[in-house]
This record gives C-alpha cells, structure tokens and sequence, in this order.
C-alpha cells in the first residue's frame, strides 16, 4: 500500500476532531448539568449515567465482530449508520425538554454511547487497515491522534470563550460540533480507500477467533494498556480536586489543562520522529519512563506550588502525544498476528477490545480513588489535613508513577519489531495468492 497523502491523511482525521469534541462535554460538563441545573440530584445523576456506561461496556465487542464482517466498505458503512444515532441522541442529550428526568437521561445517555461506539471502533479499526507499513501506521495513527487532540482542545476552550451559562454553552456547542462532524465524515467516506480484509483460511467463525487466544503480543500489549490506562485515567478523575484542594488553585484548572493538551498535540511531531528512529515499542517505553520521572514531584507538591506543576503538565503532555499515537499503532501490527494465521482481518475486534479496556481503566480509577479519599478523610472544597492531602497527591501521581513503571516492564522484549511485522506481511500476502 502506497504512503497516503496528507490530503487523504487529513481528511481520515478529521472527524476525530468532532469525535473527540462531543465526547468531552459528556464526560466533563454533562453530570453537573443534569444534577444542578436540570434538576435531578447528584444521587440520580450518577445512578442514570452509571446504568448507560454499564450498558456501554457490554457493546464493544459485539460491535468490533460486527464490523468486522463483510467485504469493502464495511468501516464507512458502520460510521455512516452510526451518525444519525449519534447526533439524535447527542440533541435530545444536549438540549433536553423541559420536565426532563433520569429516565431520559439513562435512554438518550446510553443511545450516544452506543452511537460513539457505533462509529469509533470502525473508524479506528479503518486507520489500521489503511497501510500495511510498519512506519506508515504510526503516521496515520499520529495525525487521528492529533486531530482528537484539537476536539479535546476546542471542548474545553469553548465555556471559558462563550463566556455563557452551562445550559446555553451546550445548545450552542451541538450544532457547531455535529455540523464538523457530517463535513469530516463526508471527507473521509469520499477520500479515503477501504481495502478488503485478510483472507480467512481456517474453518468456522469460532476457529477464525482462535488466533486471537495464541496472540502473544497482544497479550503483552493489552496488558500495558491496562497499567497505563489506569494510570492516565486517575489523575484525570482526581484534577479538579488536585489544583483546586491541593494546590489551592482551583481558578488555574482550565489553564493548566489547556496547556496539557497544547504539549500533547506539539508531541505528536516529536514521538513521531523517534519512532521512526527507535521504533514503535521502544519509543513508547522512553515515553512511559520520561512521564513517569516528570510525576513524581506532583505527588508532593502543595498550596502555591503551581508554576511547579504548570511545568508537570507540559512535560506529561509531551507524554500523552505519545501514549494516543504509539500504542494505537502497534496495535495494527498486533492484528497482523492474527491474520497471519489465517483468522481473516480483524482489526474491529481489537480495537474493540482495547476500547473496553480503557472505559474499565477509568471505571477502576474512579472506584478506588473516591472510597480511598474518603478513607483518608479528604472532602472536596473544605480545608484537609495533611495526611488528606497526601493522599490525594499519591493518588493523583504515586500510583501512576508506578503503574506506567510496571507498564515499560510488561512491555520489556516486546516480540514485534519491524523486521516481525514485515514477515507477517509477507504471510498474510501468500494467505492471499493461495
């Protein structure tokens, strides 16, 4: 498969950007809004979006075989049916009626999970397929990652620039995102090749998943995910609390994170080049290693100490760039496993789980963390003691520091270097010619 362009390039990312813009708002803007300004209580909130997120985590893999299936344009087909889901419930979410209560909130919460899913796990799984070269898929990898990085971006810059209350930030927010959203989509259904999957030489849709079970690689790197999702997922369900109890700060939480993302997406170029030069798995154990070092001072600092944690947040950002873009394209080479055995192309299915993974990270994350603060006697917005605050500083990036740790030994003597990836191409071409 040739290098794509950067106009074919562009236009696979694009719709990353509104992906990544309406999913934020949701996660980030969504609770609060139901609970104080709709009406519902925290109680009922967190009860409603609990049973949508449970109802989410079933669907990934049903969708990763789905789509899977089939013969050419099977990406495009699951992101085009998945877009009107998605922006239904995205407007009944976003603008709900009035009198609106948990019921609505669990059914159109849950259609717009499931409407994200219907189009993320394809759209993902299209940018493994999209080149067959080890370095081409770091590329393509690193321009979706980094486009997802400008949608973060813009959902978060968006209520401090409308200067608007939360209600009215989310009407006005909707329609700009769901219109990129068609216009990205657009692009990429009509620049972008679909090639046809790997041939399927073993008998039986079960025997055709069995390679899946003997992947080593995936094994390794499935497991490092899970380390160093976990690790990215607690500070970002502790931040608020951090800059504003912590470091007495809470004024300087959009700032701050702004900048995080801005490093992130100036690390996209970076990572890229020392890939290229060390490779893929080597490049993303420096990164884990480098971030690691960069947190550790985070779990000590306290009220003032924020020009030492501003810097924190560009050297982590730095290593964010790499933790999106790096990961995502060793899982292309990891799906090579698979068809090399004649288990046909089944980059839906991994992609799918290695989503699921991530939204059990942060599930994790937020179930450990709470009860442990509230162990430790922390409450948000109040004055702490010192051991309170300690404990929240060593959840916030003690236990991450050792879990990106433990992530680089998981992924030490990692199987699957260039030189691999290109016998199992030359494999996957005989399956072919056979």
């Amino acid at each position: 498969m040739a290098r794509l362009s950067r106009l074919r390039l562009t236009a696979y990312a694009l719709p990353a950007v509104a992906l990544a813009a309406l999913g934020i708002p949701v996660h980030v803007h969504m609770p609060t809004y139901y609970a104080e300004t709709v009406g519902l209580g925290l109680a009922v909130t967190g009860g409603a979006l609990l049973v949508s997120r449970l109802v989410d985590l079933m669907v990934d893999p049903i969708i990763g075989l789905a789509c899977d299936g089939g013969h050419g344009r099977r990406r495009r087909g699951w992101l085009l049916a998945g877009l009107p889901l998605l922006l239904l419930a995205g407007w009944r979410l976003f603008l709900p009626p009035a009198g609106a209560g948990a019921a609505h909130l669990v059914v159109w919460s849950a259609a717009f999970y499931l409407g994200l899913t219907l189009m993320l796990v394809p759209y993902q799984a299209w940018g493994a397929e999209l080149s067959s070269d080890y370095g081409e898929r770091t590329r393509i990898a690193s321009w979706r990652e980094g486009f997802s990085l400008i949608g973060v971006l813009l959902a978060v810059a968006a209520p401090a620039a409308l200067s608007l209350p939360q209600s009215q930030t989310l009407a006005a927010f909707f329609p700009a995102a769901a219109a990129l959203l068609i216009v990205g989509l657009a692009s990429a259904v009509f620049l972008v090749p679909e090639f046809p999957p790997a041939p399927v030489t073993v008998r039986g849709p079960v025997a055709s998943l069995s390679p899946l079970m003997r992947n080593r690689p995936f094994r390794r790197l499935i497991l490092a995910q899970a380390l160093n999702a976990t690790a990215n997922a607690l500070p970002a369900t502790l931040f608020l609390m951090y800059v504003g109890d912590g470091l007495g700060r809470p004024d300087l939480a959009g700032p701050l994170l702004l900048a995080y993302f801005i490093a992130a997406i100036a690390g996209i170029p970076l990572w890229l080049a020392v890939a290229a030069r060390l490779g893929k798995h080597p490049a993303w154990r420096l990164s884990l290693v480098l971030t690691a070092l960069a947190f550790v001072p985070a779990a000590f600092l306290g009220t003032g100490q924020w020009p030492a944690f501003a810097g924190i947040c560009l050297l982590t950002g730095l290593g964010l760039a790499a933790d999106l873009a790096l990961p995502a394209a060793i899982l292309a080479d990891v799906v090579d496993e698979h068809s090399a055995q004649g288990g046909g192309g089944r980059a839906g299915l991994y992609v799918a789980l290695w989503s699921l993974t991530g939204k059990l990270a942060l599930t994790l994350a937020v179930g450990c963390a709470f009860p442990l603060l509230a162990l430790a006697g922390f409450t948000p917005g109040s004055a702490n003691a010192p051991g309170a605050l300690l404990t929240l500083g060593m959840l916030y990036a003690g236990g991450p520091v050792v879990l990106k740790l433990v992530a680089v030994a998981a992924m030490g003597r990692f199987p699957l270097d260039r030189a691999r990836q290109q016998d199992l191409q030359r494999r996957i071409a005989l399956l072919s010619e056979a």
